[in-house]
C-alpha cells in the first residue's frame, strides 16, 4: 500500500496561508504554541499513521470484529496501535491540559487527525469516539462525573459511545422505549436495548462509558420527555476503581458493508434489573445534552469524509503518473510511439483535476469549520464570536452532508484511474470505498441533514446568519478581482450568490406554504448546490491567496516564459495549480450548479404527486 495519505504541501497552505492560524499563536490562549509545534504535531502524525495504523489495514479487515459468549474482540493487530495511539495523546488534542488535554488549537489537531483517520477511521473510532463523551460530561457533568470519567476518557484508559440508536425508533429518536426509574438516591435504572452503537464492547480498554438516553418514568411523549444517563459497563466505585458488572450486555454485532474491524454492537441495557445510571445533565433534557456531541460527531463524518477522499485522490494521482498504457493522443496513429502515463490522458486529468478540486475545497472547509472554534475561543468581543459561531451552525450539515458525499465521489472516481485494478483487493480503494459509504447514513442521514437547512439553518435569527454568509463568500470574490486572471471566476462567483439567494428565498418561502413536502423533496439537491458554492467560495480565496504568492515568484512574465519559470519552481507550480482548480471549478462545475438552481425553483411536484402504488413492487 503506497505510504501516501494526504498532501502536506497542501496542508501547510490552508494552516499558514489561507487562514494564517500563527496568528492564533498571539492570542492569550494559545501564546505557548507556535509554527514549530505545530509542524512537530503533523510529522508525528504522519509517523504514526504510516507506521502503526497502515500496517495493520488490511489484516484489520480481513480479521474483522469477533462476537463471542457476549464480548467482543478486536483484531489482534490494533493492541499494539491502540496503545501507542493512548501514548501520543491524540484523542483530547484541544482539551485543556487540566482534564487531561494538551491544549492545541482545533484546527491543527483537525490537520493531524487526517493523517490518523486517512490511514484507517476502524481503528481511529475506539478512541476518537471517547471525546465526544468526555466532553457532554465535562460541559454537562456533575463534579463527581468528572472527577470519575474525565481523565480516563481524555486519554483513551477507558473509552465512550453514544448511545441513541433503537430497533424500531431509528433517526425517530422521540419513539424511544428505553426507560429510566428512578431508586430515591440520585440513581436510575436503566433498561432498554440499543443497536448501531459504536465500540458498543471490546477488548482495548478496561471499561467502556455509554451516553444512554432513556425516558424516566411518567416523562413526556416525544424528544421532550427524554433524559440523558451515564451508564458504564463496569461500574465505578467511588476512588475510581471498577466495581461489579452493570448489566450492560452485548447481544450481537452487525456484520456491515464495510468498518469491519469496528464494532457496531447490539446492547441490552438492564436485562437482569441490575443496570444503574446516573443523570447527565436536567432531567427531560437529554436531547440538549446530546446535540453538543451530536454537533461535534456530525463535523467529524464530514472531516472523515474529506479526510477518505483525500487519501483516495493522493493513490490515484499517484498511481496514474507512474502507470503506462496507452499512446499521447497526439501520437495516436503513430505506431513507434511509446506508452505514456495515464495521467497524460485528458480524460484522466478530468478525473483527478474534479478529485482534487473537491479535496482542496473539503480541506479548506473542515479546517475552516475547526477554526471557527478557535475563533470562537480567542474573540475579542460578542460580536466576533457570534459571527463564528453562526459560521459553525450554519455550515454543520454542509461540512456533513456534503463531504461525506463527495468524498465517496472521490473513491469511485479514483477507482475509475486504476480501471480493473482499482476493483481488486490488490489496492486500497476497495476497501476505503466501503469504509467510507457510512458517512452519509450515520450521525443523521444526509437527508436529515438537508432537511435541518432547510427548516433551521437558513432561517437563523430571521435570514441574518445566511445574509452574513452571502456576504462573506462575496468579499472573496471581491478581494479576487484584484488579480486579472481571477476577475472573470469571482464575477461567475457572484452570480452563482446571487442565484443562491434568490433560489433559497423561494425554498424557504415554498417550505412555509401549503407545498411544504414539495420544498422538502427538493432539500437535499439544494444542499448539495450550496455545499458547491462553498466549495468555490474556498477555491477562490485559495485562488486569491496563491496569485499573489505566485505574482512575487514570476513577475510580470507571459506566454513560454511564464510557463518555463512555473516549471522550474515548486512553490510557483503549486500556486499556479491553485488557480487552475479553481478556474475548473468556477468554469466546469458550477454552470451545472446553476441548472440545479433552476430546477429547485422549478418546485416540480412530481416527487410528491408520485402515487405510492405506481412504484413497482
Amino acid at each position: 500500500m503506497a505510504q501516501v495519505l494526504t498532501d502536506r504541501r497542501d496542508m501547510d497552505f490552508v494552516l499558514y496561508e489561507q487562514l494564517e492560524v500563527e496568528q492564533l499563536c498571539k492570542t492569550e490562549k494559545y501564546a505557548e504554541f507556535n509554527k514549530k509545534t505545530f509542524d512537530l504535531v503533523l510529522d508525528e502524525a504522519r509517523n504514526f499513521a504510516v507506521k502503526e495504523i497502515l500496517p495493520t489495514v488490511r489484516e484489520a479487515d480481513e480479521t474483522g470484529a469477533r462476537f463471542e459468549n457476549n464480548q467482543v474482540f478486536v483484531p489482534p493487530c490494533y493492541h499494539r496501535s491502540y496503545e501507542k495511539f493512548k501514548e501520543g495523546e491524540w484523542i483530547a488534542m484541544t482539551e485543556d491540559p487540566e482534564v487531561g488535554g494538551q491544549g492545541f488549537p482545533h484546527v491543527v489537531a483537525q490537520a493531524g487527525l487526517e493523517y490518523i483517520i486517512g490511514a484507517s477511521f476502524a481503528f481511529a473510532a475506539y478512541g476518537l469516539a471517547s471525546h465526544g463523551t468526555a466532553k457532554m460530561i465535562e460541559i454537562f457533568g456533575t463534579p463527581k462525573q468528572k472527577e470519575l470519567y474525565l481523565k480516563k476518557l481524555y486519554s483513551g484508559h477507558w473509552t465512550g459511545t453514544m448511545v441513541l440508536t433503537e430497533p424500531e425508533a431509528g433517526s425517530d429518536v422521540g419513539a424511544l422505549t428505553t426507560t429510566a426509574k428512578p431508586l430515591g438516591d440520585g440513581t436510575y435504572l436503566i433498561t432498554g436495548n440499543k443497536i448501531f452503537i459504536t465500540n458498543g464492547e471490546h477488548d482495548l480498554a478496561p471499561n467502556i462509558v455509554h451516553p444512554v438516553l432513556a425516558r424516566i418514568e411518567g416523562a413526556p411523549k416525544g424528544t421532550k420527555g427524554i433524559s440523558l444517563f451515564v451508564a458504564p459497563k463496569y461500574r465505578v466505585n467511588d476512588d475510581g476503581s471498577l466495581g461489579e458488572h452493570n448489566d450492560v450486555v452485548c447481544t450481537g454485532i452487525e456484520h456491515k458493508m464495510g468498518l469491519k474491524a469496528s464494532a457496531t454492537c447490539q446492547l441490552t441495557f438492564g436485562g437482569k434489573g441490575q443496570c444503574i445510571g446516573t443523570l447527565l445533565g436536567d432531567e427531560n433534557k437529554g436531547m440538549r445534552v446530546m446535540f453538543y456531541m451530536m454537533n461535534e460527531a456530525r463535523l467529524a463524518v464530514g472531516a472523515i469524509g474529506h479526510c477518505n477522499g483525500s487519501a483516495a485522490y493522493m493513490y490515484a494521482v499517484n498511481y496514474c503518473k507512474e502507470r503506462k498504457q496507452g499512446k499521447d493522443l497526439l501520437d495516436f496513429m503513430n505506431a513507434d510511439a511509446p506508452s505514456v502515463p495515464i495521467i497524460r490522458h485528458p480524460d484522466v486529468r478530468r478525473m483527478l483535476l474534479w478529485m482534487k478540486a473537491h479535496v482542496d475545497g473539503m480541506r479548506s472547509l473542515t479546517f475552516f469549520g475547526a477554526y471557527c472554534f478557535d475563533k470562537i475561543a480567542t474573540a475579542k468581543d460578542d460580536a466576533e464570536r457570534d459571527k463564528y459561531q453562526n459560521f459553525v451552525d450554519l455550515l454543520t450539515p454542509i461540512i456533513k452532508s456534503y463531504c461525506s458525499d463527495k468524498g465517496f465521489q472521490i473513491i469511485v472516481e479514483a477507482i475509475q484511474c486504476y480501471g480493473g485494478y482499482g476493483y481488486t483487493q490488490d489496492y486500497p480503494l476497495e476497501l476505503l470505498l466501503r469504509d467510507s459509504k457510512i458517512n452519509s447514513i450515520y450521525e443523521g442521514t444526509n437527508g436529515i441533514q438537508a432537511m435541518d437547512l432547510l427548516a433551521r439553518k437558513l432561517a437563523m435569527k430571521k435570514g441574518k446568519v445566511f445574509m452574513e454568509f452571502l456576504a462573506e463568500v462575496n468579499s472573496r470574490a471581491a478581494a479576487a478581482k484584484k488579480f486579472p486572471a481571477l476577475a472573470d471566476m469571482a464575477a461567475r462567483l457572484e452570480k452563482s450568490v446571487a442565484r443562491l439567494s434568490e433560489v433559497a428565498m423561494h425554498i424557504g418561502a415554498t417550505a412555509m406554504s401549503e407545498k411544504v413536502k414539495v420544498a422538502f423533496a427538493h432539500s437535499k439537491p439544494f444542499l448539495d448546490a450550496m455545499g458547491d458554492v462553498v466549495m468555490a467560495w474556498m477555491l477562490i480565496w485559495r485562488a486569491t491567496v496563491a496569485a499573489q504568492k505566485l505574482q512575487g515568484l514570476v513577475g510580470d512574465a507571459q506566454g513560454a516564459e511564464r510557463i518555463e519559470k512555473i516549471k522550474k519552481n515548486k512553490n510557483a507550480a503549486f500556486y499556479d495549480g491553485q488557480i487552475k482548480t479553481a478556474q475548473y471549478f468556477i468554469n466546469v462545475v458550477l454552470p451545472m450548479t446553476n441548472g440545479v438552481f433552476d430546477s429547485i425553483a422549478g418546485s416540480d411536484s412530481a416527487i410528491i404527486d408520485m402515487l405510492e402504488e405506481s412504484f413497482n413492487n
